[in-house]
């Protein structure tokens, strides 16, 4: 692989972040469900609390549109994951989800520092990684995005906002 340079006036995002949820088939489920799956969303920048949290409420509306009544959310200590703002939003979602009895309530499992070998996400990444590279040229954004979700299986959704306040 050769490090690619971006032009001076290229005016693709500098940085592309990409959230994922691998959603796995649970044992209730029949063995004709799909299996494992990816919900995955861009957002042109990097990850922050209020793009996590933005996150947090498309996967949880998507999980509760298919049955779905709790998430296990593994993840490492990266601070958009464990930030105040986003700790606080999965209390108050929480609540909400009890006292309505809808939703899907999530539940936090912080990984040990450096240790992401523990989260089964990270070899899914690794694999997507390697199968969508161009080593020859620099894909925009939009042609990595698209290469992800077609190698995911997933529909490349609008990649969610970065406020202005965070970037």
């Amino acid at each position: 692989m050769i490090e690619q340079a971006q032009l001076k006036d290229d005016t693709d995002p500098k940085a592309l972040a990409c959230y994922g949820l691998l959603v796995r088939q649970s044992a209730a489920e029949p063995p004709t469900a799909p299996s494992d799956r990816m919900l995955l969303r861009f957002v042109d920048g990097r990850p922050v609390s209020s793009v996590t949290i933005d996150f947090l409420r498309w996967c949880s509306d998507r999980l509760a549109a298919a049955g779905k009544t709790a998430l296990l959310l593994i993840w490492d200590n990266a601070s958009w994951h464990i930030s105040k703002a986003v700790r606080s939003w999965i209390r108050a979602h929480n609540r909400q989800v009890k006292q309505s009895q809808r939703g899907v309530r999530i539940v936090l499992c912080l990984l040990p520092s450096k240790s992401p070998w523990l989260n089964a996400i990270e070899p899914k990444w690794v694999h997507g990684k390697r199968a969508v590279v161009e080593p020859e040229r620099l894909l925009t954004a939009h042609e990595l995005a698209d290469r992800v979700c077609a190698y995911y299986g997933c529909a490349h959704e609008p990649h969610l906002a970065q406020s202005q306040k965070a970037a």
